[in-house]
């Protein structure tokens, strides 16, 4: 079949490579225009872009997919179906229309659970033991239309968002794969998705990842996880924003809020037990183990985070 594949970051790499390792011929690309980037703020292509240009595929980067040149270049490469992992805009009717075979979209999620921009990071906060990774045709309801294939995948106890991913879109590659090629020879159907079991994922911004440290320590734990690499766990220390990497829940008590400087390691007190802080990124400086900064910043034992 011939392809036009939709996705812009990182993780939608592994499946663009595995349609251009496959039987069916990828003919163009759709990603989100350049974007500025850096402390230069240039523009700078988007990594599925730059991996098509590399092979020099056509590249289409609309502003949004309504446009109608965009819908005639699209038009103009005649796919049979268009593949969609992250592409990062909705889609409209008309564009949908294009392709005979229809969008077909690889959701990070076992739908219907988790629909939505960051289904990730929230099957991780939400403390779920298993997810997974859907093929389903796009509709215009978000993340609602029939589902094709599904995969499974444990969660791991000291996932981040950013491992998880990264296991997902490995696998899902060989899903979506899959998914095109029952379309191909017609071995595939969609099936509608149950009404029961829906959940949503809406993107998680830089408030939601502030730490309460009221909060039980696994809770804490799941908030941190779930906001690594982005947009990043955050608190406040001495009036500003310090990110806060991986921590581990210990059988030690120490006040809410409340920093406990050892030799070698930070706790921090919470809701229940205390956390022993991994790793801490400070305004202006490079990430760094706790016990660093704490002898950096020459914390003593008593000092309170998220204090404004």
């Amino acid at each position: 079949m011939r392809l036009v594949f939709a996705g812009t970051p990182d993780v939608a790499l592994p499946a663009l490579d595995a349609l251009l390792a496959s039987d069916h011929e990828v003919v163009g690309v759709v990603t989100r225009p350049d974007a500025p980037s850096g402390r230069g703020r240039k523009l700078v292509a988007s990594p599925v872009a730059q991996r098509a240009e590399e092979l020099g595929l056509p590249v289409l980067r609309p502003t949004h997919p309504r446009e109608p040149d965009f819908q005639a270049e699209l038009r103009a490469l005649e796919p049979d179906c268009c593949p969609v992992v992250a592409y990062g805009a909705l889609l409209p009717q008309s564009a949908l229309d294009i392709a005979p075979l229809g969008w077909v979209n690889l959701h990070f999620s076992c739908l219907p659970a988790w629909r939505g921009a960051a289904p990730v990071q929230h099957s991780i906060w939400a403390g779920d033991e298993v997810t997974g990774a859907t093929t389903f045709r796009i509709v215009k309801e978000l993340d609602a239309g029939p589902t094709f294939g599904v995969m499974t995948e444990r969660i791991r106890d000291d996932d981040t968002a950013g491992d998880l991913l990264a296991r997902l879109a490995e696998g899902g590659a060989g899903l979506l794969v899959a998914t095109i090629d029952g379309l191909a020879d017609g071995s595939i159907q969609a099936r509608e998705q149950q009404d029961e079991g829906v959940s949503f994922a809406p993107k998680i911004n830089v408030d939601d990842a502030r730490i309460d440290w009221a909060m039980a320590g696994h809770l804490i734990d799941r908030q941190v996880r779930a906001c690594t690499p982005a947009p990043g766990a955050w608190s406040l220390f001495e009036g500003e924003r310090i990110k806060i990497g991986r921590v581990t829940v210990v059988d030690e008590q120490v006040p809410v809020g409340v920093i406990d400087v050892r030799k070698n390691h930070v706790l921090v007190g919470t809701g229940t037990y205390a956390v022993l802080l991994g790793e801490v990124k400070a305004f202006g400086k490079k990430q760094m183990a706790a016990a660093d900064w704490a002898r950096g910043a020459r914390l003593e034992s008593g000092t309170r985070l998220g204090v404004a």
